[in-house]
């Protein structure tokens, strides 16, 4: 008797930064969870230096792109970050305005389009995606922050300004820092799961169900400690 298994990327855990095809809910369902936490948290705990708090040093872009690589549909992905944004704005300072918040949230989720490509299971595409959101985040927050308060000139030197002023929050090293830490965390438990899950299987496996069945060279089989004849 013969059993066959899939292979590719529609197994479970084919990728090792986690990818979840396949698994069953409540195994998505912890991991959605997790992801969440971890945004919820880190945003609210933030290091400081010198007794200044370290703005921007969180790992909300580490997460949407950990839920982008993770998690196969993308409203699903996309929901990590923004339920984690939810939660954490009941305890922080409230944006500007409408415009700007619809901007943020946004850009807080828009790394998820980066799931394809990290999960690959390069860490050059994880540094590089998470470079690559820090600074549409940046860019895109600065530009909102412009265009829909009066802080700044309506003006091409306005934004100059805004854009110099706006420097010191750019920090790039907090949000690959974190990435690396997570995805690292996510291979490690990923690797834990599959390889349980393997233990799982071949100890559930039932006697003399195997991949093939050896037969000697008079052409009986042997299965079980019984033999058959093959003619």
């Amino acid at each position: 008797m013969t059993h066959s298994h899939p292979t590719g990327s529609n197994q479970p855990g084919a990728s090792p930064f986690g990818d979840l095809s396949g698994r069953q809910w409540p195994v998505v369902a912890c991991a959605w969870g997790a992801l969440v936490a971890v945004a919820v948290l880190g945003r609210l705990w933030q290091p400081e230096w010198n007794g200044v708090r370290l703005w921007n040093v969180t790992p909300l872009v580490a997460v949407a792109l950990a839920s982008g690589a993770m998690f196969s549909n993308r409203l699903v992905a996309a929901s990590v970050p923004l339920v984690a944004m939810v939660i954490g704005n009941l305890a922080e300072k409230p944006h500007d305005n409408l415009p700007i918040a619809a901007v943020v949230f946004a850009a807080s989720a828009w790394p998820v389009v980066f799931g394809g490509i990290v999960n690959r299971g390069r860490w050059a595409a994880v540094l590089g995606a998470s470079v690559a959101s820090s600074l549409v985040f940046w860019v895109s927050t600065n530009a909102a922050h412009w265009a829909f308060t009066d802080q700044y000139a309506h003006t091409a030197a306005g934004l100059i300004e805004c854009f110099v002023g706006a420097l010191p929050f750019f920090r790039p090293v907090g949000d690959a820092a974190w990435s690396i830490a997570l995805f690292a965390a996510i291979r490690g438990v990923s690797a834990l799961l599959t390889a349980f899950e393997a233990g799982t299987s071949r100890r559930l496996q039932p006697v003399g169900c195997t991949a093939a069945t050896p037969a000697d060279s008079r052409g009986i089989a042997i299965e079980a400690g019984r033999t058959h004849r093959l003619d």
